[in-house]
């Protein structure tokens, strides 16, 4: 009885060891699930980036009004070149008087006046040609100083004519293309001369297509017409007119006193043309 229930118990412990034997076997073949995966940062979709907006091109710089203006080599023409001017040396003596009553006085440039250019060829055409006056008998100097190429203000270098008004005319000798006149009055002190006026005609009484190429006379005090330019103090450089090609043959120059007393100089004027073919 011992024996059988003995055998009983050791196939009962076969037995069930046998059960935990093929349940651990079991657990170890069956595939473990793995938790799920968290995403990586890395590996989150990136969001799109708009593309930066395109910068405005920049804006075309304002034009500065206060810039200086093209030089005058910029500006001629092709085939000009600059008129044969020389002037002569400064020779302004004592203390610039004042101008306070001279009316449309133009401030000085304080720098030398532009370059003129104009068509090659251009000479002085006054050079050594006839010259008469309204004043027959000048106080000081004869007419003929006013286009001997003299252009200093020394002593005995100027013409000067009685008071009031007065003019002195040139004769270019033929029909001419004038460019540019250059009016020296007595420039040895500071002067303004009154009634500056600068015409050209074709014949010398002045009666026929007669043109004025300058007029100072604001007031039309001369008779001549009301001018549009300005009163100037005299200098070495002498006064530069742009004739503009104008033909004539004669070219007549007033004034009207100045600015020291009444009466009327002049040192030389030059007419830079080409003569008509």
């Amino acid at each position: 009885m011992l024996n059988r229930i003995f055998r009983y118990s050791v196939g009962l412990g076969l037995a069930f060891g046998l059960v935990g034997i093929l349940f651990v076997v079991s657990c170890k073949k069956a595939p473990q699930q793995a938790p799920p995966a968290t995403p990586k940062k890395s590996d989150a979709p990136k969001a799109e980036t708009a593309a930066p907006a395109a910068k405005p091109a920049p804006a075309a710089p304002k034009a500065d009004a206060n810039a200086p203006a093209a030089s005058a080599e910029e500006k001629h023409p092709d085939g000009w070149e600059l008129i044969p001017l020389t002037l002569p040396k400064p020779m302004f003596v004592g203390t610039p008087q004042s101008f306070q009553g001279v009316t449309n006085l133009e401030k000085p440039l304080g720098k030398p006046r532009a370059t003129f250019y104009a068509p090659k060829g251009t000479v002085n055409l006054a050079a050594g040609k006839a010259v008469k006056s309204s004043d027959e008998e000048p106080i000081i100097g004869e007419i003929e100083m006013i286009t001997d190429g003299d252009k200093e203000a020394a002593d005995g270098s100027y013409v000067e004519l009685g008071p009031l008004l007065q003019h002195i005319t040139i004769d270019l000798g033929s029909p001419c293309e004038i460019y540019a006149i250059i009016l020296w009055h007595y420039h040895k002190q500071a002067r303004v001369y009154f009634d500056t006026i600068v015409q050209v005609a074709d014949d010398p009484d002045f009666i026929n297509n007669v043109r004025t190429v300058f007029n100072n006379d604001d007031d039309n005090s001369s008779g001549l017409g009301t001018g549009s330019e300005m009163n100037y103090v005299e200098t070495s450089e002498g006064k530069l007119i742009d004739a503009k090609g104008v033909r004539a043959r004669y070219v007549r120059c007033y004034s009207r006193g100045n600015s020291s007393n009444d009466l009327n100089n002049y040192i030389e004027v030059e007419v830079f043309g080409k003569a008509v073919q």
